[in-house]
């Protein structure tokens, strides 16, 4: 997998395409199914962003093997790991070409990737979010245990908040509402559909106002 999201990522940075990253940690421990094992939310979601800067630092190096520079920056600093996050040295790698990976989420808990995301879009000033997920899209229902579930091509923030679609999480697209930054919900196991967006195609469901 972290050679295939390589190879994607490689793509889209050779059309010149300034690329920043959020990666979850669900793979490796999410905070939340930690109470369910007696583990106190909070300590959980701190070892939720612990693993989201394991996978992050894997990224890293599998795409500088590809001969691809990348950073990682953290949002709870760890020096001798990762840069802590800084917007300005973030924008600068970014203009340098780098691809630059924020880990750790937002530094907090009780808060998704999905809302580290929003927030370090906003602060970067990116033109678009990709939400990449297991679905070609969002759909009425899950529609991998509700074979009725129609997709929708394109939907509003206030839409996807009244009919509670698990597009992000609610603080997420309220946050994407209010900056006005759309979202594009996409099947990343589709090879070749980062490409296929960046230039313009209309692949999975565009959220906006």
């Amino acid at each position: 997998m972290l050679e295939y999201l390589a190879r994607e990522i490689q793509t889209v940075c050779a059309l010149g395409v300034q690329v920043a990253i959020v990666i979850g940690g669900g793979n490796i421990f999410r905070g939340i199914a930690g109470e369910a094992r007696g583990i106190e939310r909070v300590s959980g979601d701190y070892m939720g962003m612990l693993a989201t800067v394991i996978n992050s630092l894997a990224l890293q190096e599998t795409l500088e093997s590809f001969g691809i520079p990348a950073r990682v920056q953290t949002a709870i600093a760890m020096p001798p790991i990762a840069e802590p996050y800084h917007r300005k040295k973030a924008l600068r790698h970014l203009n340098k070409g780098e691809v630059v990976i924020f880990a750790a989420g937002t530094g907090h808990p009780f808060f998704t990737t999905d809302t580290a995301a929003v927030l370090r879009a906003v602060e970067v000033g990116a033109e678009v979010i990709l939400k990449a997920t297991k679905v070609d899209g969002v759909y009425s229902a899950d529609p991998l245990h509700d074979p009725t579930a129609t997709r929708f091509e394109q939907i509003t923030y206030l839409e996807v908040l009244q009919q509670q679609l698990k597009v992000m999480d609610l603080t997420a697209i309220s946050f994407c509402m209010e900056h006005k930054l759309p979202i594009m919900v996409f099947n990343l196991k589709q090879q070749g559909n980062i490409k296929r967006i960046v230039l313009g195609e209309s692949i999975g469901t565009l959220v906006t106002n």
